[in-house]
């Protein structure tokens, strides 16, 4: 039997790699590329805001190939689904995908409308980490060694001070009641900087928060991007 190709949508935050992990782990699936949507106007990946550099030195890191999938800003949902199955198409003709995988945990409505465009694309979709509780599911990431920074807050359900913060223990002690322990809600957002996912860690360092369309983003950078900012 035919291993399945995988191709992950990969946002660079920790859902997406702890499903590149489990995917490893199962040994079923070979996960052959790296799918990230980009915004075009500032070259940084949607929502999480991680700049182009960090999302290539994470592929590296998870020696993968890359698909970067430009949209536009702003972005129409006919835009973004034009320019996703797009990128399904070329995906299937450079590597041979079967199935496309999501790291989404438990909101129905996303879910379906991921089965709606993997379909379209006829692909079939994966969610290796559907289900988990997230409270020990964050937990684990954290306990495995995972390391990552909150890039984007919510600040109208999450302090701005959790901008820039590590997801570690103590974060996640600190979140107030009734908010998700991995953001699933869109409280917040990450970007992974190591893990049992990578070869080896990334070398970051923290950059300016700023408050940008009703949302608080902290900057991470490479080390080597440093000098030059």
């Amino acid at each position: 039997m035919t291993t399945p190709r995988v191709l992950l949508s990969w946002s660079t935050g920790k859902d997406a790699a702890w499903t590149l992990h489990r995917l490893q782990m199962t040994g079923e699936v070979e996960v052959v590329a790296l799918a990230t949507t980009l915004n075009a106007a500032f070259d940084r990946v949607a929502m999480h805001s991680t700049r182009r550099s960090v999302l290539e030195a994470q592929a590296s890191a998870a020696g993968l190939p890359l698909l970067p999938v430009n949209i536009p800003w702003p972005c129409s949902n006919d835009q973004y689904e034009a320019a996703f199955l797009c990128g399904l198409e070329e995906a299937k003709r450079l590597y041979g995908i079967s199935h496309v995988a999501f790291g989404d945990l438990f909101l129905e409505d996303i879910r379906s409308y991921r089965d709606a465009l993997t379909a379209r694309a006829g692909l079939l979709p994966l969610y290796p980490v559907w289900g988990l509780q997230t409270r020990d599911l964050a937990e684990e990431m954290i306990h495995s060694g995972m390391k990552a920074v909150i890039t984007c807050v919510n600040p109208a359900v999450l302090n701005r001070k959790f901008a820039g913060q590590e997801f570690d223990d103590e974060l996640i002690s600190a979140l107030p009641e009734g908010c998700d322990p991995c953001g699933e809600n869109g409280e917040f957002h990450s970007c992974v900087w190591d893990g049992p996912m990578f070869q080896h860690p990334l070398s970051i360092v923290k950059g300016e928060v700023v408050e940008r369309d009703g949302f608080v983003f902290a900057d991470v950078l490479l080390q080597s991007e440093r000098g030059s900012e």
